[in-house]
């Protein structure tokens, strides 16, 4: 769900956040962030970026950041989460966290292709949304995770096989409910790990965020319980004054709100409200081993309401969009950070 209201001003909070809130070690992602035509986006207030790694915690990487279009499908206002097509170059899926059980279909710069009804499902707070080819076909996975007060004894995972874009409908596969060890957690970011057939689930207001596991396809029906593996202990975290005036500002930048998988498994990516981080994981490694090793800042700055964030199919760039109507999306070049 959102963090704050509404995205707009970003050539003054840029400026504003270069000038004052950048470390040295930050300021390469800064300025990539908001030069050119990003200065046309919107966001919040920066974030008090003290809480932030020091210097030589994390490593800059120099990706471009472009301003590659927006979501002009008008029926999404809050997108929740983005995954790429298993199926077809040049189109992702977009979900919302309400309203109607959709997945929309746009393309790399935001226009729309098509929406297909999910059938006997129910979109309580669909906070993310995974692509990935198992036994011979292509799925999506739909999470409907999301649980702001902490009081939900259920949530919901729906895969369906990947539509095409032009369908009106389409049937769940499979689903189950879950629950954490009888205690609710409120999360937004998951990804699916196909080599060792499991959802991965980032919890979001944990400090520090844990990562669980869940079967991809249970043999049962029956509700599962996610498996705590661990912390991460890598992103940037807040600092005591951070958490205490959190609820006053209703600014809680540290936050984890999408999480991905590059389809050949070698390398995933965290969104948080304050910057996108990237992460490489060694053949045969665990993932909470490589999300313990200190990460590629991708982008540093104040992410407002972005809560979705997608590897492209050939794993050369991250796609991330935002909340809100005509949302911006941005496209993050990973090949350009490898050969700066």
């Amino acid at each position: 769900m959102n963090r704050c209201s509404g995205v707009s001003g970003i050539a003054a909070t840029g400026k504003r956040l270069l000038r004052s809130s950048c470390g040295k070690a930050w300021h390469e992602s800064c300025r990539a962030f908001f030069s050119g035509s990003l200065l046309a986006l919107g966001a919040c207030a920066p974030p008090d970026t003290t809480g932030q790694p020091e210097p030589g915690e994390a490593k800059a990487s120099r990706p471009v950041v472009e301003l590659v279009g927006r979501l002009q499908n008008g029926d999404i206002d809050e997108a929740s989460g983005i995954a790429r097509s298993q199926r077809r170059d040049d189109l992702f899926w977009v979900v919302n966290d309400s309203g109607k059980s959709r997945v929309h279909a746009i393309d790399s710069r935001g226009r729309m292709l098509g929406r297909v009804k999910v059938e006997k499902a129910s979109n309580s707070d669909w906070e993310d949304i995974a692509s990935f080819d198992f036994d011979g076909k292509s799925y999506l996975l739909v999470a409907d995770i999301g649980d702001n007060d902490g009081k939900r004894k259920d949530v919901r995972l729906y895969f369906i096989e990947e539509p095409d874009p032009g369908e009106k409908e389409v049937d769940v596969a499979w689903r189950y409910d879950f629950d954490y060890d009888g205690k609710p957690r409120d999360a937004e970011a998951i990804a699916v790990d196909v080599k060792r057939a499991r959802v991965l689930v980032l919890s979001k207001r944990e400090l520090p965020p844990a990562l669980y596991e869940l079967p991809l396809k249970p043999d049962s029906k029956k509700r599962q319980t996610a498996r705590r593996l661990g912390p991460v202990m890598t992103l940037p975290k807040p600092r005591r004054r951070d958490v205490e005036f959190a609820p006053a500002t209703n600014n809680y930048w540290w936050h984890p709100t999408a999480m991905d998988i590059s389809r050949d498994g070698s390398s995933a990516v965290i969104l948080t409200y304050s910057g996108v981080f990237h992460y490489q994981r060694a053949d045969g490694e665990d993932w909470l081993d490589a999300f313990g090793r200190v990460p590629a800042v991708l982008s540093v700055a104040d992410y407002g309401e972005a809560e979705a964030v997608a590897f492209n199919g050939d794993g050369t760039a991250v796609y991330v969009t935002f909340e809100g109507r005509r949302a911006p999306l941005l496209r993050i070049g990973l090949e350009e950070a490898a050969t700066e």
